[in-house]
Order: C-alpha cells, then sequence, then structure tokens
C-alpha cells in the first residue's frame, strides 16, 4: 500500500493541514517544519500529486555555486533542491570551486540543456553570465542585473549595526579582513565599511586579501593584531574562526584583546568558544526563493525581470565585547 500523506504527518510530527500545506504551499510554513515533512516523505517513500491546475514548464534547474563545501552554500542548495522537489523540477549542482573559468565553462555547458540558470555567488561580472545564459531563463543570487531575476541580500544593514554596536562598545579601531576580489559581495561590503566609518570618524585598516577559509583567517591574525584595531570584521564565518584561533594561538583573549565579526550567522558561529557575532545572511531562504523565481517565470515567460531584497540582521554573542583602554597592552591570556 502507497505511503500517505497522514504517515507523513504522524513521522515528521505535525498535523495533517501543515502537512498539506508543505507540498500545495510551501510558502506558508517555516523552512525547518518544511525541511522535517520533506525529510518524513523521502523516508517513507511518499510522493505527492502534482496539482492538475498547474503547469510546469522548467523540469530541469542547474545550480551553479562557488563553493559547495562552504556551510552557507550547502544550506542555500539544500533549500534550493528542497523547493525544487515541491515543484516537481530536478535540480542539478555544479560546483566551480571558486574559479571564473570554471563557472564561465559550466554556464558554456548548460546554456541550452538545462530549463533555467541559478548562479549563486557567481565570480564573473553579471553581463558575462547573463550573455552565456543565453535564452535560458536566469536567476542571479547575490549579484544584481537588471537583465535577469535576481535575489540579493541587503549586507549594508546588518553591517551598519554591527559598526554602530562595536562604537557603542567603545571600538574606534577597526579592521577589515576581505573576501575575494572577484566577489560581488565583497566589494559591496568593502564599499559600505568604509563609509559608515568614515561617517562615524572610525578608524580602519584594510588587511590584505586571504583565502576565505580557516586558514585564511589564522594567518592573517598576526597582521590584525599589528595593525592595533581593538576590533575586526571578516568577509565570512570562517575566515573569523581562523582569526580567532590564531589569537588565541598567540596567546591573547577573544574578546579581551580582540572582538571578530564575521559574516554570514553559519552553523559553525555557535560552535566556537566564545560563540562567533555574526550577520545573518538568509541564503537558506534565497534558495527557496531563487527556485521561486524559476517557477514564476516559467509561469510568466514575459513578466518584468523581478528583484527580492532580502534583509541581514547583525547576531551578538560572545566574540565581542567592550574595546581594551586606550594604551592598554594586550592582556596576554586566554579564556578559562
Amino acid at each position: 500500500m502507497a505511503p500517505t500523506l497522514t504517515e507523513v504527518a504522524e513521522r515528521a510530527g505535525v498535523s495533517l493541514s501543515t502537512a498539506s500545506r508543505a507540498f500545495n504551499a510551501p510558502d506558508r510554513i517555516g523552512q525547518a517544519t518544511l525541511a522535517r515533512i520533506i525529510q518524513a516523505a523521502d523516508e517513507i517513500g511518499y510522493h505527492a500529486a502534482r496539482p492538475a491546475a498547474v503547469e510546469q514548464t522548467a523540469t530541469t534547474v542547474a545550480v551553479i555555486v562557488p563553493d559547495v563545501g562552504h556551510t552557507v552554500f550547502s544550506q542555500f542548495v539544500k533549500s534550493a533542491q528542497a523547493q525544487g522537489w515541491h515543484r516537481r523540477q530536478t535540480v542539478v549542482l555544479t560546483d566551480t570551486d571558486d574559479s571564473p573559468d570554471r563557472e564561465r565553462e559550466a554556464l558554456g555547458e548548460l546554456q541550452g540543456r538545462v530549463d533555467a540558470l541559478v548562479v549563486c555567488s557567481p565570480r564573473l561580472p553579471a553581463e558575462d553570465i547573463v550573455e552565456l545564459a543565453g535564452e535560458t531563463p536566469l536567476v542571479l543570487v547575490n549579484r544584481y542585473s537588471q537583465d535577469c531575476d535576481c535575489v540579493v541580500a541587503d549586507s549594508e544593514d546588518g553591517l551598519r549595526q554591527a559598526v554602530d554596536y562595536l562604537v557603542a562598545l567603545g571600538h574606534q579601531h577597526l579592521a577589515y579582513l576581505p573576501g575575494s576580489p572577484q566577489s560581488w559581495s565583497n566589494e559591496r561590503r568593502l564599499k559600505a565599511i568604509k563609509a559608515l566609518c568614515e561617517e562615524r570618524r572610525v578608524h580602519l585598516d584594510l588587511l590584505g586579501w586571504q583565502q576565505e577559509t580557516l586558514a585564511g583567517g589564522h594567518a592573517a591574525a598576526p597582521g590584525v593584531m599589528v595593525t592595533g584595531a581593538s576590533a575586526v570584521l571578516t568577509h565570512n564565518d570562517p575566515m573569523a574562526i581562523g582569526v580567532m584561533n590564531g589569537v588565541r594561538d598567540m596567546g591573547l583573549s577573544v574578546p579581551g584583546d580582540l572582538s571578530i565579526v564575521g559574516i554570514d550567522d553559519s552553523p559553525l558561529a555557535q560552535l566556537t568558544h566564545p560563540s562567533l557575532s555574526s550577520i545573518n545572511v538568509p541564503l537558506a531562504k534565497a534558495g527557496v526563493l531563487s527556485l521561486d523565481l524559476v517557477h514564476q517565470r516559467a509561469a510568466e515567460p514575459a513578466a518584468p525581470n523581478r528583484q527580492i531584497h532580502l534583509p541581514t540582521q547583525f547576531v551578538v554573542r560572545g566574540s565581542t565585547g567592550p574595546a581594551r583602554a586606550s594604551g592598554a597592552r594586550p592582556t596576554g591570556r586566554t579564556e578559562a
């Protein structure tokens, strides 16, 4: 006997009506609940019937990301795949390993062979991606173009919250550890933090580029301390955690000697000691919305291009604290 929706609801621990909404109106329930229902359906082999009134034109969607091993991009992919499953679309994944050349090659190979393209945090200029996509419907995530549908996280507001919080704690000398020069997000963040520090008359030191990894952040830690900054913001959470590890290896304290702020608010942020203050960038939600845009484009091919802007939020945790007193030397001790 085929599994029923009632069995899905029981296995997921939700009501029958909630389980039904997961397959007919997924935007009306929370992402955690939605993921639990999907997992329950997969485990028992339940397959929802496609509503007869819904016409599905796009059936295969290629999702291209720079690094699927990064927790934020893996969350994006997981959410996109879940939403594609609801839309009865096949989602195929391509990881470009942060390479513009591989991204260009992937777009060239996929164009015309899939029904839609979703490119997340691309390394190529937007105009190149639009040209490579040709007539294939395209959604850009974390990159803006007037020539296609886009989902963009407004990181500027999250950065404003973080800088204002640090200034309120007495920090007047900040450092920023940038990401890849090819990253559009990094370009926007760099511009925003420069403007924010200038407006607030806060001294800002810009560090040299490092790999967007734990190792890259660790390697940057001595340079951060040499600047004399009392707080550092980094392009992503792995870099922030790398700086934290490097500072601790130097026998110094976080946040006593250096406050640290990451960007992404990935699951890693709550696993460090102290836990990492970070700017939440809702890429998981962007994964859902990008597949929604594909669905809408299939239903309305001639509709105006849609631009969705997602808010960001600074999340305060243990890695940020009051600035050390002016002229005070580093404590030379780590946390107990």
